[in-house]
């Protein structure tokens, strides 16, 4: 495994998916041609220089229906809202295909020495998500029900990720981070303890993991990028007793807006927090160059040691089943951000 060196370059998540990639997605007789593909996302990130890397999420349907895989007791149908699919869970859970995740990383091992990164829905946003008081109610009466069997699944793949050796494990939970948004947290009766069980359930799947970097991604915009959903603005201080009580190494956080709010606020945050920089924009068609990156890093500086910065973009590339990114874009945007990494490494070094 290759050693980081300072302000170590990754990506979120997701990738661009080309529809090739899409019509393997649930065929038994498609493994070979995916792990081709996957052959080909990750030499995408290589040829970039990425240092934390992943397999673009490839073989899932979706970040969040990845848990379908992890559990029996979903249904997949379609959301009478916006016409979308829709996993939602119709029965109790019970364990499926443990390792789904963890053979992702399996894989990864075998082609590529760089560090990897796992990821991993956050409990709550499955809650969030995945439950109806309609069709769900007969196995779980209540969200909170739902989200807590959840936890369970999740952290046996946590276990089996530690034993494959992978670098870092990363919840994702833009739910969470929704809570910067006064308009998200009046639509709450009681918005602070939406906001501490959703910390509370993170951290019974990741506590007691020591050997391990655990992470956790923080997310209000993919929907407004990719499907004209609405933004969620406001910066991170009304949930910053929150984050400080995560169980946590490192917090990935968007900051290529001016609707994330203030860096400074990195001052209130536990010392011992490394940030994933959120330093390039995930917006289709805005390409930020390398100088533009090392500008927004260096007013993180301002408020954090060098040796806690991690570079990376906003979110994931491909954010929902169904959304059309370009990945020759993708690939000159981690282009520039490791090249923004070389030039603060010959600065900061």
């Amino acid at each position: 495994m290759t050693a980081l060196p300072l302000f170590p370059t990754s990506v979120v998540g997701s990738l661009p998916r080309p529809d090739a990639v899409r019509a393997l997605l649930g065929q038994a007789s498609s493994s070979d041609q995916l792990d081709a593909a996957i052959r080909e996302a990750v030499a995408l990130q290589e040829n970039a220089g990425i240092d934390i890397l992943t397999d673009g999420e490839w073989r899932r349907a979706s970040y969040i229906g990845v848990i379908a895989e992890l559990a029996h007791g979903f249904e997949l149908g379609t959301n009478p809202t916006d016409g979308r699919p829709w996993t939602i869970v119709v029965d109790k859970l019970a364990p499926k295909h443990s390792g789904f995740i963890a053979a992702e990383v399996r894989y990864l091992k075998t082609i590529t020495d760089r560090q990897i990164k796992a990821t991993l829905p956050a409990p709550a946003l499955l809650g969030e998500r995945m439950w109806s008081a309609e069709k769900s109610s007969g196995a779980y009466p209540t969200r909170e029900a739902f989200v807590t069997d959840c936890v369970p699944i999740l952290r046996r793949e946590v276990e089996l990720l530690r034993e494959e050796g992978v670098a870092v494990v990363q919840i994702d939970d833009p739910h969470l981070c929704l809570f910067v948004d006064p308009d998200v947290r009046g639509k709450y009766d009681n918005a602070e303890h939406a906001a501490d069980f959703s910390v509370d359930m993170v951290n019974q799947v990741v506590e007691g993991f020591e050997d391990i970097k655990l992470a956790v991604h923080l997310c209000r915009r993919a929907g407004a990028r990719a499907r004209g959903e609405a933004a969620h603005a406001g910066g991170y201080t009304p949930i910053l007793g929150q984050l400080n009580r995560l169980k946590v190494n490192h917090l990935t956080m968007e900051f290529t807006t001016p609707a994330a709010g203030d860096m400074a606020v990195f001052k209130d945050l536990r010392e011992d927090l490394e940030i994933g920089l959120g330093c390039v924009s995930c917006d289709p068609g805005q390409i930020d160059s390398p100088d533009e990156i090392v500008a927004r890093v260096e007013v993180a500086l301002q408020f954090l040691d060098p040796t806690r910065i991690t570079l990376n973009p906003d979110c994931g590339f491909a954010p929902g089943s169904a959304a059309k990114v370009s990945l020759d874009e993708v690939a000159t945007k981690l282009k520039n951000e490791v090249e923004a990494a070389h030039r603060l490494r010959e600065k900061y070094a």
